[in-house]
């Protein structure tokens, strides 16, 4: 019983870890006029427009153009997060989940 707190709470103190060490990373992607950046913590901190996008008539590419950008960050980010947790060890051995 004690081995598996141990464990849980090794996990724990990864877990800490690997979510402060991304909290500090940050992506940005240029899409078509649209400039996007994503924190570690899947956030996005901000989301520039270009001026030629704003008019009315540009609607629908813009809004195409804002989903391809937070997907990209998303699969960036993704990336990033698979590499800091390789770099930790990998996944932990989770009983149960394992």
């Amino acid at each position: 019983m004690l081995n598996k707190l141990k464990q849980f709470k090794d996990i724990r103190e990864q877990a800490k870890t690997l979510q402060n060490t991304l909290s500090q990373e940050s992506v940005t992607v240029k899409e078509g006029g649209i400039t996007l950046v994503m924190d570690g913590n899947l956030s996005v901190k901000s989301l520039d427009i270009a001026e030629d996008m704003l008019s009315p008539s540009k609607k629908e590419k813009l809004q195409k153009e804002i989903i391809k950008a937070y997907e990209e960050a998303m699969k960036k980010m993704q990336r990033i997060m698979a590499m800091k947790m390789k770099e930790m060890g990998g996944l932990p051995n989770i009983p149960g989940l394992s």
